[in-house]
């Protein structure tokens, strides 16, 4: 199975497209980890469930796929892989369908992830809406902004204000000081960009 996502599930002509270039090691996309080891088939089928209850639609199996899935499942969930292979695992299922309904909300929102707009972007890519590349640039710049620390330089997101990162907080907030200033502001990560 990991090979078959490597080098694009289910006959994706993205599977590989993706150019490398600019994804450097700190990249969330190259970040490999058990990312699903907790998410057991039946916590899958227990999501999908509870997705068709929300939207009304019945909940069951494709019989073509949704008996393979589960042991493929199991055994890939085991394993340590990149992001971006988890990204395109998720897509694979996506694509195989083995439920009913709700196959793109079900595999889509599986990565437990705080930021909305990872959220969006994953939901976006899984089901094909939105191809490798525009979501590997988007999860990159995301992560950048993720990662910034202590003495980072950094700007306001349209560029009116810029900075020094001072220090971390233990709730994910930071505290920055604008050039000229002595005052300390308390900001979200996203609500900065790395500055110049």
């Amino acid at each position: 199975m990991n090979d078959k996502t490597r080098t694009g599930p289910a006959g994706t002509p993205d599977g590989r497209g993706h150019s490398r270039r600019g994804l450097g090691e700190q990249s969330l996309l190259q970040a490999g980890a058990a990312f699903i080891k907790n998410r057991s088939w039946e916590s899958v089928v227990s999501f999908n469930r509870g997705a068709c209850a929300g939207g009304g639609a019945q909940h069951g199996f494709n019989s073509e796929a949704g008996g393979a899935c589960e042991a493929e499942w199991e055994q890939y969930r085991q394993h340590e892989v990149t992001f971006i292979e988890l990204l395109d695992f998720l897509k694979f299922f996506h694509r195989k369908a083995p439920f009913l309904f709700f196959n793109g909300n079900t595999f889509a929102d599986l990565p437990t992830i705080r930021r909305r707009e990872l959220i969006s972007v994953i939901a976006h890519y899984v089901p094909g809406v939105l191809d490798r590349e525009a979501m590997a640039a988007t999860v990159d710049e995301i992560w950048q902004t993720a990662s910034i620390k202590p003495g980072d330089r950094v700007k306001t997101l349209r560029g009116s204000l810029h900075g020094v990162i001072v220090r971390a907080l233990n709730d994910g907030r930071i505290t920055w000081r604008p050039d000229g200033g002595t005052s300390e502001l308390i900001a979200l990560r996203e609500s900065l960009a790395p500055g110049d």
